[in-house]
């Protein structure tokens, strides 16, 4: 039974978020669920051990499986609405798509031609993102440009295509574009304002597990599930396994979501489901100056590399669309990387020779459409919601595909099936509840470090990475919640919550201070060579792509450097 003096700190943090938006409070018994589902599982993060014959049990309401910022998303979600839930991921937080995308909050008239059900999603839920987390966003706005030889039907029915979904467009004359943009080519021969913004997805997806840990989530990184248990039509219990711990951790929940982006046919295959998907793989590329102060978009039916996004002090360049048998490997290529600085050059062209930082690659999960859709961009950006109970498996909920623009609409409609399954009433209440930024995230935001670090105006307080002007400040926030969840470390965790590494340097000069750090404060679980190693092994996936002309003799500079002098290429003992 949960005591008087937990729920008097539960209550305290219900009323702040009751100040910051008017919304309808949960009963009393289900923040005391909630609270108790928790206590039942908060073992994992203070070590308290349950070890029972090697594996640790664990029960919770809901059991969430993947961290990008659909299961984030979630977790708040039936977190506010007192239901007790814990997210597992077998690597970190936006480890699939959620984290390796153009970072656009789309106006939604990307989609009005052949998607507009999407369309409409992405104009509404933009409009509540930019009062919810206006701190995850910088309001750019966006263009689209056609140029001469672009399909002139097109841009014809493109007015008329953004009205039918009451999306705001407005037309302006090819000079009043380059007034607005000068680095687009002088070839324009249509241009339309429109309401696009860029979104930084890991604030985005750290402050909702900011918020739903707050009132009683769990987390648990670099888990993986192994297998599932079923009876009786339900999956009785999940078995998972940590990475550097010893035990697994056997679960038993009222519900299990597989919100796993292109992994979720592979889990769902461990109940015995064939789920109607296929793998997307889309590369972008990261110039290192930024481009230009808006979205640019290619006006045309949706196509690859058609679309360069601002991101900071950046700019993103892509993206493609190449089918997959299996979301991984997913590494960019040599050609896809050619092909989209040739089709970027055409609105943009000095983007044909701009230094680029490096190039990443992520897999979409799109629903598979037959026949009907020959080609994937022709396939539905759309999401899907599937209630297994019709295969057989009564507890077992699948939510895939979408976009990062809509995806607080997917855990709504998800939370609300498993919250009718559960018997909860509540309603979502995160179209009014606005997100709770907190100080440790800020340093995911391009170009903010400098500016917070130049504010602080504390000269004892080092710079680790002098490209992003990440201070060893940041770095103790950072390292204060990763020691606390209790899972060993290695630089890149410490990267993904930070612009550590992401900078001109891509963690050349960064990575061996911030190895040095954390052996000195003897945080890691690691050797410092070897934390710097597979840092730098990551980064060079990006980079390799990238290479050509002086950047290639630099990089071979700066890698002759690390072996000679620390001996990175030999193996570790």
């Amino acid at each position: 039974m949960t005591g008087s003096r937990e729920l008097s700190g539960y209550f305290a943090k219900a009323k702040l978020l009751k100040a910051a938006a008017s919304y309808r409070q949960p009963s009393t018994d289900q923040l005391c669920r909630c609270r108790q589902g928790a206590f039942r599982t908060s073992y994992l993060t203070t070590g308290k051990s349950l070890r029972r014959k090697g594996t640790v049990r664990v029960e919770t309401q809901v059991l969430i499986i993947g961290a990008g910022v659909t299961g984030a998303g979630l977790s708040r979600d039936l977190a506010l609405r007192g239901v007790a839930n814990l997210v597992v991921e077998q690597a970190d937080i936006n480890a699939g798509a959620s984290g390796a995308n153009h970072g656009l909050l789309h106006s939604g008239a990307r989609y009005v031609s052949n998607d507009p059900v999407s369309a409409r999603q992405c104009k509404d839920e933009s409009r509540l993102l930019k009062r919810l987390a206006p701190e995850c966003i910088e309001d750019t706005g966006g263009l689209f440009v056609a140029i001469a030889g672009d399909d002139e039907n097109y841009l014809a029915e493109f007015p008329g295509l953004c009205a039918e979904q009451g999306i705001r467009i407005r037309e302006l004359q090819p000079q009043e574009a380059l007034d607005l943009e000068p680095s687009l080519t002088k070839d324009i021969i249509a241009a339309y304002l429109v309401k696009d913004a860029a979104i930084n997805p890991f604030r985005l997806t750290l402050e909702n597990l900011d918020q739903a840990e707050a009132l009683g989530a769990r987390l648990l990184r670099h888990t993986r599930v192994v297998r599932f248990e079923l009876r009786g039509g339900r999956i009785s219990r999940v078995l998972l396994r940590q990475r550097g711990v010893e035990h697994d951790v056997a679960v038993k929940a009222e519900q299990v979501i597989n919100a796993t982006g292109a992994w979720a046919k592979n889990i769902a295959a461990l109940a015995g489901l064939d789920l109607p998907l296929v793998c997307s793989k889309g590369t972008l590329l990261v110039s290192q100056p930024r481009i230009t102060r808006r979205v640019i978009n290619r006006l045309r039916p949706p196509a690859d590399g058609d679309i360069v996004t601002p991101a900071g002090t950046v700019s993103l360049i892509g993206t493609t669309s190449v089918r997959l048998a299996e979301p991984e490997p997913c590494d960019p290529t040599i050609n896809e990387v050619d092909f989209l600085v040739s089709e970027a050059a055409r609105i943009i062209p000095s983007l044909a020779e701009a230094r680029y930082i490096r190039a990443f690659a992520g897999v979409r999960p799109l629903l598979f459409q037959g026949e009907a859709a020959e080609k994937d961009r022709q396939l539905s950006r759309g999401f899907l919601v599937l209630d297994h109970a019709a295969e057989g498996v009564n507890n077992f909920v699948t939510v895939t595909g979408g976009k990062l623009t809509t995806f607080r609409l997917m855990a709504e409609k998800t939370a609300d099936l498993v919250c009718e399954r559960l018997g909860v009433s509540a309603p979502c209440i995160t179209k009014k509840v606005p997100l709770q930024p907190r100080k440790a995230r800020q340093w995911t935001e391009a170009g903010k470090p400098a500016r917070k670090w130049l504010q602080g105006g504390d000269s004892n307080d080092l710079l680790l990475c002098e490209c992003e002007m990440v201070p060893r400040s940041a770095v103790d926030q950072i390292l204060a919640d990763l020691v606390a969840q209790g899972v060993p470390f290695d630089l890149s965790d410490i990267a993904l919550r930070s612009r550590v590494g992401k900078g001109s340097c891509q963690g050349a000069f960064c990575g061996l201070r911030l190895a040095a750090y954390l052996s000195e404060k003897k945080v890691a679980d690691f050797r410092s060579t070897e934390l710097l190693s597979r840092f730098l092994e990551e980064r060079w996936h990006g980079l390799r792509p990238v290479l050509w002309g002086t950047q290639l003799a630099q990089e071979e500079l700066q890698e002759a450097l690390h072996c000679g002098l620390f001996g990175l290429e030999l193996e570790s003992p």
